[in-house]
């Protein structure tokens, strides 16, 4: 059952993210032609009106600059406005005070309007919201806007305090009850739960002063004014082309979007091959090794190529980056060669495999499994249970010792050395019966026992067994030498200690004469004293 729920939320990944990917391929093409064909906004005081499109020799942005202009001085003059709407040139023409505003043609128009009817509609819309410029501006109003304010800031110092009480008293206690071991950390060190509670306690927070201020920002007509600049300037920043590739022009959202597409494409490409490796691989058949070389191959086949399509559809000409291509490729030869060096090894790795996942392989000091070759290095799971990462071209550059290249059978060499006054026919019988009834040594081939010489204190055998586990060869070595110390213990076969032979010469020592003369007026002294020593001692006594 668990396996079926394992594969169905497995499915639904990869669904999730081929929705998501077609999502934002869907809306791509259709964000940049609204960017084509984008409106200037007309604004009062922060608030958009309508939007109004190019006309004649006047971008959409021109017509917004002069409407807004001509809205902001019938608003400061405090005079009730008279908005009217008059057919000039068989098109509606909005005037307001007597005074021209802009004429409505059929590229203004939404939802199937008539110029005359989207002209009566704008009337309306301007004549209440130049009403309502006009009375933000009263005195009433701005008392009662600074009241609102100042209840608001109260209201959020209030729910400032009472987060953090709840934060405190509430959530950690539930959280403590529901996951247990998150402060389970030593002491002196920070808990995961309370930098967890004050992330989120500050992102709340911050949250609740941000829309406050927004609040209290939008009840005064100059200082929603100010935001609406500030938030249209940064989303022009966010919009105006930054890069041009061929015809294309493109800004910091079409780029986003694009990163966006590609990471998809990476992730779809991961839950595709994850899918095929747990899914087909794993019940075709071949072994390991072949089912990671093509999953992997099938992934980075599925980026290529989805990534040109990609790019394709997005509008980009793909022989536009023969530039890019050929400053990316010089940029390869000097500043990511090894980059460059370890991706063509693992290419190589996958097609010659001269190793595979699932060898027992010596890598310079490290031994062990080969547990997956990727597209830059190589994981190696040692006999410590450590994953040491090895760069792709130390695995073809250096030399590898592959103990399970074409076969797991390997032979292993027990260096035994004993003393010169054992018997070597027992000394065979012990380390043969010492491998007998072992299930990590095989008997086809049989073990053997190697007679290697004379050394300078014993004499040298060598064991040599076979085994089809080359990664518990250490465990299996340990178990034969405690079985052959044992048995040479109960036979009375000694393991001789190092020794060294001294030699020692009888001659004649010959002295300088200078050394002569010292130490003959050293021991001349000598007896001196030894003579005087008793004489002083009986002087004293007779005293």
């Amino acid at each position: 059952m668990n396996r079926y729920l394992a594969a169905f939320s497995q499915l639904l990944r990869t669904a999730g993210v081929a929705i998501a990917l077609i999502c934002l391929l869907v809306l791509s093409p259709t964000l940049a032609q609204a960017q084509s064909t984008a409106k200037a906004p007309v604004v009062l005081d922060g608030r958009t009106v309508f939007r109004v499109s190019a006309s004649g020799d006047f971008s959409a942005q021109d017509r917004a600059d002069l409407i807004n202009l001509q809205l902001r001085e019938v608003v400061q003059t405090l005079e009730p406005a008279v908005v009217e709407v008059e057919e000039r040139n068989q098109l509606p023409t909005i005037v307001i005070n007597d005074r021209y505003l802009l004429t409505v043609t059929e590229r203004d128009t939404i939802l199937a309007r008539t110029p005359m009817d989207q002209a009566l509609l704008w009337a309306e819309q301007i004549q209440a919201l130049v009403h309502e410029s006009q009375t933000e501006r009263g005195d009433e109003f701005v008392r009662k806007a600074l009241l609102i304010a100042a209840s608001v800031l109260l209201v959020d110092l209030l729910l400032h305090l009472l987060l953090g009480r709840f934060w405190q008293y509430s959530l950690r206690p539930g959280f403590q009850r529901l996951f247990p071991n998150l402060n389970a950390v030593p002491e002196g060190q920070p808990r995961l739960l309370d930098l967890l509670l004050y992330l989120s306690l500050a992102i709340a927070r911050s949250i609740l002063w941000l829309g406050s201020v927004f609040y209290v920002m939008n009840l005064f007509p100059v200082s929603r004014r100010w935001t609406y600049s500030a938030i249209s300037a940064l989303m022009t920043s966010f919009t105006a082309p930054i890069i041009s590739l061929g015809k294309q022009a493109y800004s910091i959202i079409d780029l986003l979007i694009l990163v966006g597409l590609l990471l998809g494409l990476v992730g779809l490409a991961g839950a595709v091959t994850n899918v095929l490796r747990s899914r087909i691989l794993s019940v075709s058949g071949i072994n390991r090794s072949a089912q990671e070389a093509v999953a992997i191959i099938t992934k980075y086949t599925l980026i290529f190529i989805g990534s040109i399509v990609l790019l394709q559809i997005w509008g980009l000409d793909i022989t536009s980056l023969a530039i890019v291509a050929s400053a990316l490729g010089v940029g390869i030869g000097f500043g990511f060669q090894d980059i460059a060096k370890n991706f063509g090894s693992g290419v190589v790795l996958l097609f010659e495999r001269p190793v595979q996942v699932g060898d027992f392989v010596e890598v310079g000091e490290y031994q062990g499994t080969i547990e997956r070759i990727g597209a830059r290095s190589t994981i190696i799971r040692t006999l410590d249970q450590i994953s040491i990462i090895v760069p792709n071209s130390r695995l073809l550059e250096g030399e590898v010792k592959n103990w399970t290249y074409h076969s797991s059978i390997v032979r292993l060499h027990l260096p035994v050395h004993v003393a010169y006054h054992s018997e070597p026919n027992l000394v065979r019988l012990t380390l043969l019966e010492a491998t007998k009834a072992h299930r990590g040594v095989l008997t086809v081939p049989p073990p053997q026992v190697w007679f290697q010489g004379f050394g300078e204190h014993a004499l040298n055998f060598e064991l040599l067994v076979w085994t089809a586990e080359p990664s518990k060869q250490f465990f299996l070595k340990s178990e034969l030498y405690f079985r052959i110390e044992a048995l040479l213990r109960q036979r009375q076969i000694e393991i001789p200690l190092p020794q060294r032979d001294l030699h020692i010469r009888s001659g004649s020592l010959e002295l300088s004469p200078q050394l002569q003369k010292a130490i003959l007026q050293l021991s001349a002294k000598l007896q001196v004293d030894a003579l005087g020593e008793p004489e002083t001692a009986n002087n004293g006594n007779h005293d």
